[in-house]
């Protein structure tokens, strides 16, 4: 037998509805900050795996003479040799929050982008949305849609330096603002521009210049990683992106050896990163950081270098993340698949905005990182779920 439901308790339960809005009915969001991290084409296979067996001894990827990095990173157990490679990634991020992405568990991150290549995935990160009639390679164009920075700013009002992006890729300047002069965006070789800097940050913007890479586009990860810490302790920003490169362009080189030990390099920016974040006041337990990557790449020893449309496997991705509104999971196993394009909604809900003011966007929040909420909406559908 079903109850009856008088009005007033139907009248109460519209104003709950009401005060509980029509779909996130979470408690409020502790997040007060952002902190979006890349790491250019780091494959799920060490993220999970740590040193590849299959690549470690190979002449042709750059490992004749690499027996002391063979030694320090490999161990017959995957969890332990992906400890050595990355042990603040293993020990603190996913022992405090969430990583998907390990497809030996059954859990999947997918590009929706078919072109498979940096400005596409970037783009999807960052819009929400594949744009393959629009964005078909790394050709420098404007961003065609507006990018999650420029909603973070016009919603909470920000001036541009407290929405900043500092990367290793040239092509960023195009990537990260739709709308030029929007997001205050400093990436590969350029000076710093504007005044308010602080003589660290001019010494190293003058220091990239003279330490070059064998790219014309790619500067060293060091200066735009210590470029992003000086403006994060100077201007603090609510939300800063911070794009590192060298893995991607050290695996075009076939030097599997250095894509290890940048990938090294980048977990130490990790720690460095969040513990300056834990020692501010600004910053402490109110920032959420959220790590993924903008492409896979092959699996074999000939194909490991690349990837794009025709490299199987270089759609496949991972996410990781930690902040106050992330439950401690660890790594998620067999999930439905997530996608590059829910990275954008996600970092929305982590800020207690709905994902739904940004025109356009296809993705949807991953609620088991930011947060998971069972309430129906008014037409009593359940929201995306782990």
């Amino acid at each position: 037998m079903v109850p009856r439901i008088s009005g007033v308790h139907q009248l109460f339960g519209l104003l709950l509805v009401l005060v509980a809005g029509p779909l996130f009915g979470a408690s409020p969001s502790r997040t007060e900050n952002i902190v979006l991290v890349t790491v250019d084409g780091l494959r799920w296979q060490e993220v999970f795996g740590g040193i590849d067996e299959s690549l470690m001894h190979a002449e042709k990827a750059g490992m004749k003479d690499a027996g002391l990095l063979r030694e320090r990173l490999w161990h017959d157990s995957a969890a332990e040799r992906r400890k050595r490679l990355l042990p603040f990634f293993w020990g603190e991020l996913a022992r405090q929050g969430v990583v998907l992405g390990n497809r030996n568990l059954g859990s999947t991150v997918q590009l929706s982008n078919s072109i498979r290549v940096s400005y596409p995935g970037y783009s999807e990160i960052l819009t929400g949305r594949a744009q393959d009639d629009v964005v078909r390679g790394n050709d420098k164009i404007q961003n065609p849609s507006p990018t999650v920075l420029e909603v973070f700013r016009r919603h909470w009002r920000l001036s541009r330096k407290q929405v900043a992006l500092f990367a290793s890729w040239s092509v960023f300047q195009f990537i990260g603002e739709h709308t030029p002069g929007s997001v205050f965006i400093n990436a590969g070789y350029r000076a710093l521009a504007g005044s308010g800097h602080s003589p660290r940050a001019l010494r190293l913007s003058e220091m990239q210049f003279d330490l070059l890479t064998p790219w014309s586009s790619v500067r060293h990860d060091y200066f735009t990683f210590e470029l992003a810490m000086e403006h994060l302790r100077t201007a603090k920003p609510r939300v800063i992106y911070i794009a590192l490169g060298e893995t991607d362009d050290w695996a075009h080189e076939r030097r599997y050896d250095r894509v290890l030990e940048t990938a090294e390099y980048f977990d130490k920016c990790l720690r460095e990163l969040w513990a300056t974040l834990q020692s501010m006041s600004q910053y402490k337990d109110k920032t959420s950081l959220v790590v993924t990557t903008d492409h896979g790449r092959g699996s074999t020893l000939e194909d490991w270098t690349g990837h794009g449309s025709s490299v199987e496997g270089a759609e496949f991705i991972w996410i990781a993340a930690m902040g106050p509104d992330t439950a401690a999971h660890g790594v998620v196993h067999h999930s439905e698949p997530y996608f590059q394009r829910d990275v954008a909604p996600t970092l929305l809900q982590l800020a207690g905005i709905d994902y739904r003011e940004f025109a356009g966007v296809e993705g949807k929040p991953i609620f088991v990182i930011a947060g998971e909420i069972p309430r129906q909406d008014a037409h009593g559908r359940k929201p995306h779920r782990p």
